[in-house]
């Protein structure tokens, strides 16, 4: 089945391609991953995120999750507040990915001392492109990139 990647209407709208379950394949520097993240509707007003990803290296099963939610902020803007197991968190709002892809997704993340943005588009071949970048004095710097399908 074709993943339709067309943005809703009213604040939530640029989630609307995302809802749904997608599951992705990478190599990282922690070793082979598997990703599944579940995005769905929250009460009225937010998507909640479940992510699980779930490394393997030399035998040795790590997972690390994460809870994320995305409504409007104070000033009526889509942020999201994400949650992680590892004791971490962080929020960030709707940015401008244009120069990855024309349909991106992006959020933008002040995190230590850095920004940080993750954006998601459709694949031409199929499911959607998630990436994670910094932002250094050169431009961006990825730091991850999975290529997820409809699970």
């Amino acid at each position: 089945m074709t993943h339709i990647w067309k943005k809703g209407r009213g604040k939530l709208g640029p989630m609307a391609p995302l809802l749904g379950s997608w599951k992705a394949r990478a190599d990282t520097p922690m070793g082979p991953v598997m990703c599944t993240r579940t995005y769905a509707a929250f009460g009225e007003g937010y998507v909640k995120l479940d992510a699980e990803w779930r490394f393997s290296d030399k035998g040795a099963a790590k997972a690390y999750t994460e809870v994320c939610f995305f409504g409007p902020g104070a000033d009526g803007v889509l942020t999201f507040w994400s949650y992680t197991s590892d004791g971490k968190k962080s929020s960030g709002r709707l940015a401008d990915g244009s120069d990855i892809h024309s349909q991106a997704v992006c959020f933008e993340a002040g995190m230590e001392k850095r920004i940080a943005r993750q954006v998601f588009w459709p694949a031409d071949s199929g499911g959607m492109h998630w990436i994670v970048e910094a932002k250094t004095k050169k431009g961006w710097s990825r730091m991850a990139d999975h290529h997820y399908r409809p699970a």
